[in-house]
């Protein structure tokens, strides 16, 4: 039977999972998919992402691939593993790709975006899918400190602490904070690559300078002191979303 490759672009609720990577203490969306996927084929899969999430964090649009021996066509395993699927975890789509395309080794780029409830009262219907602070932000601060990012630097300030890397330098494309008029607050960033927990690491110092603990040039000083320590608190998990991966061929 022919060996096919299949491209998967997921959306997932991370609430109630132990993150992406299959693991023995809990359910991730890993092991929920590869699940899916073996009772549809009966075959055993490994599923690859294009990265991992961590436990609490969401996706819109998660990359993934996977290869197995069938005459399934995209749109058919599509619908067949949503039918199977927990109602938090969701494939948008699936897609014939050839066989060397790896999610993980292919990616040039991931987009995340964090959402902040900057507002006097706690919300209750997106209390799972932001962070929220009471004290007003002054985004415009949060703005210029933010263009610190951009570019290519050392970013060992905002890596998790015991989760040491071959090395700490990143290539941030867009680094934007902007704000609705109803205090919905929003950090986009883009880059060719993420250090573990660097995204809420980042968020949590500029949320410093959003309450004037931390100014602009101050948040320049601590991504160049390349020191953890000298970084504000790490930003909850729940307001962040993996918002897409970009590879050389975006058809």
């Amino acid at each position: 039977m022919m060996e096919t490759n299949f491209e998967l672009t997921i959306e997932y609720d991370g609430t109630r999972y132990h993150g992406w990577q299959k693991q023995p203490n809990g359910p991730t969306i890993q092991q929920e998919i590869e699940t899916a996927i073996n009772t549809i084929t009966g075959q055993t899969i490994r599923l690859t992402g294009s990265g991992r999430t961590d436990a609490g964090v969401h996706a819109l649009a998660q990359t993934a691939n996977f290869s197995c021996g069938t005459l399934m066509a995209p749109e058919a395993m599509m619908n067949a593993l949503n039918s199977v699927l927990p109602d938090d975890i969701a494939i948008r789509r699936c897609r014939r790709v050839p066989l060397c395309f790896h999610a993980r080794f292919n990616a040039i780029s991931k987009i995340y975006c964090y959402h902040i409830a900057n507002q006097p009262v706690r919300p209750a219907i997106h209390r799972q899918f932001s962070w929220w602070i009471r004290t007003p932000l002054d985004v415009a601060a949060m703005q210029k400190a933010a263009t610190h990012l951009l570019g290519k630097h050392d970013f060992k300030s905002f890596e998790g602490a015991g989760s040491p890397r071959a090395h700490t330098v990143r290539n941030v494309m867009t680094a934007e904070v902007e704000q609705d008029p109803d205090g919905k607050t929003r950090v986009t960033i883009q880059a060719d690559g993420f250090l573990r927990y660097m995204v809420r690491n980042i968020v949590g110092s500029l949320a410093a300078v959003g309450r004037n603990k931390i100014d602009p040039d101050g948040f320049r000083e601590i991504l160049m002191a390349k020191d953890r320590s000298k970084a504000a608190a790490t930003a909850p998990p729940h307001g962040l979303f993996l918002m897409g991966v970009q590879y050389e061929d975006a058809g």
